[in-house]
């Protein structure tokens, strides 16, 4: 088995089959905390697919032809988790991307590459944890990941960052996963009062370790930041504007961004 990482991280990225990207993905991040890989001297030629593997058999459709999610019903039950588990999939796939991307991405210094890509990995482990327990929870509920079509709008909007770090960064963890912040606790809430607290619980393991993803996500984006002297709120919001033009919409989880060190400055002035 290869020991470079970069070289792994890209198999992972084509790899079409979910279940074995999930798996792989958790056995890669411990392998590198095992000491059994490397990084390579230079980005060279692994260069990231611009789009990740999916299986042939995935109907993908507008975001406006998904399923309902009704939580009140066991099919718009099902219909929910099997959105989460294509986000949780896009997230194992956005988390490898950064790393492939951006570990040798000049404006990071020699010594934060072993740093970034240690983060971007673990968090890469932690999301295909996250799609397991919820394809698990399908099955439990006799579906499973593929059984429903799904759209490709969160790669779609992190993948037009792809040539800027900082853009990648605003997007994906700042924005989209704090999204998931402000939401989450709604659903858990109200699978609760359906009566699905297996479906509730899966959720919050999600939930808490999604707080952590989002404030590696602003600690980088600080750091970027600090390379190129611009004020870290500043540049979020022209960010967004540029990359995201539909704008931040309340309501928001402000404990929940407190606590990944997203405040209120970042999205609410002037972007309320």
């Amino acid at each position: 088995m290869e020991n470079n990482l970069l070289g792994r991280v890209i198999a992972l990225l084509r790899q079409a089959d979910p279940d074995r990207k999930a798996e792989h993905t958790r056995q890669l991040a411990h392998d590198w905390q095992s000491d059994k890989l490397a990084l390579p001297l230079a980005q060279s030629t692994f260069t990231p697919p611009d789009q990740p593997g999916r299986p042939d058999t995935l109907e993908q459709v507008t975001p406006g032809a998904v399923p309902k999610r009704r939580i009140g019903t066991p099919e718009g039950r099902v219909a929910l988790l099997h959105a989460i588990a294509h986000i949780e999939l896009n997230a194992i796939d956005l988390a490898l991307d950064m790393l492939a991307r951006f570990t040798f991405d000049p404006i990071l210094s020699d010594t934060e590459r072993l740093d970034f890509a240690t983060d971007w990995l673990n968090i890469a482990g932690e999301e295909a944890k996250h799609f397991a327990l919820i394809n698990n929870r399908l099955h439990e509920l006799d579906s499973a990941y593929g059984d429903l079509p799904v759209h490709q709008g969160l790669w779609e909007a992190a993948s037009k960052t792809r040539h800027d770090l900082a853009a990648r960064l605003a997007i994906a963890p700042m924005l989209l996963e704090a999204r998931g912040l402000d939401v989450t606790p709604s659903m858990i809430e109200k699978l609760i009062g359906a009566g699905d607290t297996q479906s509730a619980q899966v959720l919050n393991i999600i939930y808490e370790e999604e707080i952590g993803h989002v404030a590696k996500g602003v600690h980088w984006f600080k750091s970027v930041c600090a390379a190129r002297h611009e004020e870290p709120q500043s540049l979020f919001r022209t960010l967004v504007q540029e990359h995201f033009p539909a704008g931040l919409r309340a309501p928001f989880n402000h404990s929940a961004r407190e606590m990944a060190g997203l405040t209120r400055e970042y999205y609410q002035t002037p972007l309320a």
